[in-house]
C-alpha cells in the first residue's frame, strides 16, 4: 500500500539537490523566527504562521490581494514549485492547505521537516536571502477543502466523521487554547467528535508513517474513506496536518479542514459542546 499522492512529499535529499533551481522556492514557516534565525535551509524564505496566514483574531486571511502580494514578494510565480518545511509538525501542512485553498498548483511538503534536515547534519544558513519579486496571478479559489460552521453542525451525530486532532486535555475540556479555561470560555469538543491526536501520524524523526500504518490508525477510529470527514483543532493549523494525511497520503476523497475550529466554535452561542 503506497501513498495515494506521493508527489506532494519530497525528501531532504531532493531539496538539497534543488536549492539552486530557479523554479523552486523553499519556505520555512513557524510561529516565530527563533528557529529560522538559528539556522535555516540556505535560500529559504520565512513565513510567520500567525501574521502571514492569519488575522489578529487568529482567523485565516482569505483576502486575495494579501495572498498575491505574499507570494509575489516571496519570489513565487504561478509555475513555481513551492517546498514547505517547519520546525513545528503542523506548520508546513498548514501552509500547504492555505496555498491549496488559493489554487497554487505545485506545493510539496519536505518529509521530516527541519528536525530531519538537522538530524542529517545538512547545510544551514543564518543569511536572509535577497528575493526578486514576481507577479502572481490568482486563478482558482478552492472552497471544497474548507468546512464552514454550518457544515460542521450538519455533521454532528451523523455517519460523517468529525475529527478533533488536539491534545487529550483540550478535547476533554481541561484546557482552552492550551491554558485552563477562564470566565465564560467554553472548553471541550464538538458533540460526537472523535479524538485522534495529529502527531500520531508521525515517526520519531517527524517523517510520516507508512500508508499501511496510517490507514490502520484512522480506520481503527472509524475514520474510513467512505465517510465525509471534517478535521478541526484550535485554529485550523494542526487539523490541516490530519487533512493532508487523509486527503493526500491515504486518498480520502471527501475530507475538509474546519479552519474556524475551536477558536470559532467555542465562541458561538448555539454550538453543541461536550467534555
Amino acid at each position: 500500500m503506497n501513498y495515494a499522492h506521493p508527489e506532494v512529499l519530497v525528501d531532504t535529499q531532493w531539496v538539497a539537490e534543488h536549492l539552486s533551481d530557479r523554479k523552486v522556492r523553499v519556505i520555512q514557516t513557524d510561529m516565530d523566527m527563533t528557529a529560522y534565525n538559528s539556522g535555516h535551509i540556505p535560500g529559504a524564505v520565512f513565513w510567520n504562521a500567525f501574521t502571514t496566514f492569519m488575522q489578529p483574531d487568529y482567523r485565516f486571511n482569505f483576502e486575495y490581494k494579501a495572498f498575491s502580494e505574499l507570494l509575489a514578494r516571496s519570489g513565487i510565480a504561478n509555475d513555481t514549485t513551492v517546498i514547505i518545511y517547519s520546525d513545528h509538525n503542523a506548520g508546513a501542512n498548514c501552509a500547504f492547505w492555505f496555498l491549496k485553498v488559493f489554487g497554487h498548483n505545485d506545493v510539496r511538503v519536505m518529509n521530516g521537516g527541519r528536525k530531519k534536515w538537522l538530524l542529517e547534519k545538512r547545510s544551514i544558513s543564518t543569511e536572509i536571502p535577497t528575493i526578486t519579486p514576481t507577479i502572481y496571478t490568482l486563478k482558482n479559489f478552492d472552497i471544497s477543502i474548507r468546512a464552514m460552521q454550518e457544515q460542521v453542525k450538519a455533521a454532528i451525530n451523523t455517519k460523517s466523521a468529525l475529527v478533533d486532532v488536539r491534545t487529550h486535555q483540550e478535547y476533554c475540556g481541561e484546557l482552552f487554547m492550551m491554558k485552563p479555561p477562564e470566565k465564560n470560555e467554553r472548553a471541550g469538543h464538538i458533540k460526537s467528535a472523535i479524538h485522534l491526536f495529529y502527531e500520531l501520524a508521525l515517526n520519531e524523526d517527524d517523517t510520516f508513517k507508512s500508508a499501511e500504518e496510517l490507514y490502520a490508525l484512522y480506520s481503527s477510529k472509524g475514520i474510513t474513506p467512505n465517510k465525509e470527514v471534517i478535521t478541526y483543532c484550535a485554529f485550523g493549523a494542526r487539523s490541516s496536518h490530519t487533512w493532508f494525511v487523509l486527503k493526500y497520503l491515504l486518498g480520502y476523497e471527501n475530507v475538509r479542514n474546519y479552519d474556524g475550529s475551536w477558536n470559532e466554535w467555542s465562541r458561538l452561542p448555539d454550538t453543541q459542546v461536550e467534555t
